[in-house]
């Protein structure tokens, strides 16, 4: 009795992996195909696929300066998540990916599956008000003005 409790629990974990910015809609939502169908074969249950969309990656991730960004939260095993990784490495069109776990015992019948979201992602970078726009920063009376502040204070703790 005691080791039928014991499959039934699972632990949860999320993975998020990168695809290159040029992937369209169709290729990506076979990516998540594919996922499913590994988390399903290997007796998980996947909980919800987001799709974050294309987003500006911190420093060029395969020569390229964005990616898409796809999130899963899934319900399995540590065997399940070496598989999954071992499956995203081999897809060229998966540039980056991490998995991390979430919680220990998860009772798979009290986590709902949640539809898939797609989210738009970022704006290009073109857009009004960007960083680029606004070079004019903190000069003149500003900087003053916060350096006469940080002197304020230095003077009332030392009293």
């Amino acid at each position: 009795m005691a080791e039928t409790q014991a499959a039934k629990r699972l632990r949860e974990y999320e993975t998020i992996f990168l695809v290159k910015p040029d992937l369209t809609d169709d290729n990506v939502d076979k990516l998540k195909e594919r996922v499913r169908g590994i988390v399903s074969r290997e007796g998980g249950k996947v909980l919800r696929f987001t799709v974050w969309g294309k987003k500006k990656t911190l420093f060029p991730v395969a020569k390229q300066p964005r990616a898409i960004y796809v999130h899963t939260s899934f319900l399995g095993d540590g065997k399940l998540v070496a598989e999954i990784e071992r499956n995203l490495r081999n897809i060229d069109e998966v540039t980056r990916y991490i998995s991390v776990k979430i919680a220990d015992e998860v009772d798979p019948e009290s986590r709902p599956v949640l539809e898939d979201l797609k989210l738009a992602g970022d704006v290009e970078e073109t857009r009004p008000g960007a960083p680029a726009d606004r070079e004019g920063g903190f000069r003149g009376g500003e900087s003053s003005e916060f350096a006469g502040g940080d002197s304020e204070e230095e003077s009332s703790e030392e009293a």
